[in-house]
Order: structure tokens, then sequence, then C-alpha cells
């Protein structure tokens, strides 16, 4: 995941309705009446809950006639725990992004040489 997918998830998960539908699917794949029957809000509101998860790409639809069937991408736990551990890391190698040419590093040279001059003035 790069900085904009992550950042989609993040959105996405930062409802507490939408935390506890990915908490529902954890154990199972469930069908909309299923999911809907732990909640105290319509159909149409449920509907809209699963397109963002859906569009962050947190959970995936299979569709059987006129239901409709709801699970979380094994992809999206993999990638959502590692890019979390990277984003999270002290490691100077622990970059997100994993781009030599983005910001964060050139940034994050920057701030080292300045760290090191700052260091260099305090120690004369």
């Amino acid at each position: 995941m790069n900085y904009d997918q992550l950042s989609l998830v993040l959105k996405a998960m930062a409802d507490p309705n939408r935390m506890k539908i990915i908490d529902l699917l954890s154990t199972e794949q469930l069908c909309a009446c299923d999911v809907l029957a732990h909640f105290d809000f319509t159909q149409p509101t449920l509907s809209h809950h699963m397109k963002v998860l859906e569009k962050a790409g947190i959970v995936s639809v299979t569709k059987e006639k006129q239901w409709h069937n709801y699970a979380l991408r094994p992809a999206f736990i993999r990638d959502f725990s590692e890019s979390t551990a990277l984003l999270l890391s002290n490691s100077e190698h622990g970059y997100l992004c994993q781009a030599e040419t983005c910001d964060c590093h050139v940034s994050q040279g920057k701030t080292d040489q300045k760290n090191s001059l700052t260091k260099e003035k305090l120690t004369k």
C-alpha cells in the first residue's frame, strides 16, 4: 500500500459502524441481512457502509441472485498489517513508500544533514 491507499483504508475504518462490520467479517463471510441484524440502521445505510469498505479494498462482495455476501479480503489483511508496521517502524529503511525519489526520503536526508550540522555546532 502507498500513502494514498493507506489513507483511504484508514478513512474507511474511521467510522465505528464500519469497524464493527470489519470485526463481524473477521470470522466469516456474511450476507447483508446477517450483518444488518447487528445494527439499528436501514439497509440503504448498510449499503453505503459496504460500498465505502469495498472501495477501500477491505471487503469483497459476491452476488447470488438477490443476496450480497461480504467477506474480508485476505490480501487486505496482509497488506494493511505490513503497511502499518512499516509506517510505525523506527527503522531507518522502514519507509512505507519504498521509493528513493519520494519526498519522505529527500526530507529525511535533509533532516539528518541538518541534525548533523546542529550537533557539530553544539560540540564546538
